[in-house]
């Protein structure tokens, strides 16, 4: 877990982390926070899970973009099933390509066949832990039993790959219930985690978010037992004021600000300075669009010339709609 890190040095910065999401579908879409939950209607209807995925292109361009602007790639999340193994592999790859580094997979539940096949590109995958109380994990996340996690772990173990989690804040758990994080983290070698506070999804059975003392005493919990774990914490777009008190509680970096359609806004000059104000140094940008040759970035690439031209049609219409609310 990296417990020799300086944190004297490592958390004097920090920076953005943006989760590069592949598709709408996912084949379970029974958590029951998940907005995807309220769309099984919709879900079951598809012919295809090709009808709610993002195209290759897009999320090729996102790739591009975020190496550019200094953003970290969180992980590679979608749901389940919405791509075949190959097709995976071609993103994964593809996309440690462009940023240079191996990724991590937030993808559902790997085994060790998939797991041997993208591991040249990737340096861990993220458990679906979602909940700290094991009861209410096991009521809100019907198709996702642990044990399929941690038999990914194992495999993880057996092919030298990092493991990470996700965890939501505010689903019914208590801070009693942090003694059953921590012996997980502890009896998994945890590497990372990504801590969310719930923002309530209409049609789902949660109303409210957790106040932001609770939120961020389970981050400075987490911080005080596990000095080297990699913490990233998230907060929405109308909760800004949040990150500052979560990077001071202990984060790492700061993810889930919707950047691509608040780029340059005044939202985004508060989480900036919300990296200041918490004494830290905030490295990339989410309001100045550097001067890139977009299509060289796209060029660089090992693709075929229509994926290319796609790819950089793509870049030109995300660039400018950031342009669109940039202040330079």
């Amino acid at each position: 877990m990296g417990k020799s890190a300086d944190l004297k040095t490592t958390l004097k910065t920090t920076c953005f982390e943006r989760a590069i999401f592949l598709s709408w579908y996912c084949s379970k879409a029974d958590c029951t926070f998940c907005y995807m939950s309220t769309q099984k209607e919709r879900i079951n209807e598809l012919k295809s899970p090709r009808m709610a995925r993002r195209s290759f292109a897009s999320i090729f361009a996102e790739a591009i973009i975020s190496k550019a602007c200094g953003w970290q790639i969180e992980f590679i999340s979608g749901g389940y099933d919405s791509f075949s193994r190959e097709e995976l592999l071609f993103i994964i790859k593809t996309i440690h390509e462009i940023t240079g580094k191996k990724q991590w997979l937030n993808i559902g539940s790997l085994d060790e066949d998939e797991l041997e096949m993208f591991k040249p590109h990737i340096e861990g995958v993220i458990g679906t832990l979602e909940c700290a109380n094991p009861g209410l994990r096991k009521k809100f996340c019907p198709s996702k039993p642990m044990s399929e996690v941690n038999a990914m772990f194992s495999a993880c173990d057996k092919l030298g790959l990092k493991k990470g989690v996700t965890l939501i804040i505010g689903l019914g758990e208590t801070l009693d219930d942090f003694e059953a994080l921590k012996k997980f983290i502890a009896d998994n070698m945890i590497a990372r985690i990504t801590f969310y506070s719930l923002n309530p999804q209409k049609g789902t059975p949660f109303k409210f978010s957790p106040p932001i003392d609770y939120y961020e005493k389970w981050i400075a919990l987490t911080r005080k037992e596990f000095p080297g774990l990699w913490i990233t914490a998230g907060a929405w777009h109308d909760k800004t004021a949040y990150y500052s008190r979560l990077l001071k509680a202990g984060a790492n970096n700061i993810t889930k600000f919707p950047v691509l359609k608040l780029f340059g806004s005044k939202k985004a000059r508060e989480v900036e300075e919300e990296a200041r104000v918490a004494d830290r140094s905030f490295i990339g940008t989410l309001t100045k669009l550097p001067k890139v040759d977009w299509d060289k970035e796209a060029d660089k690439l090992t693709l075929d010339e229509d994926l290319k031209n796609k790819i950089k049609t793509k870049v030109s219409s995300y660039i400018n709609k950031m342009k669109k609310l940039n202040l330079n």
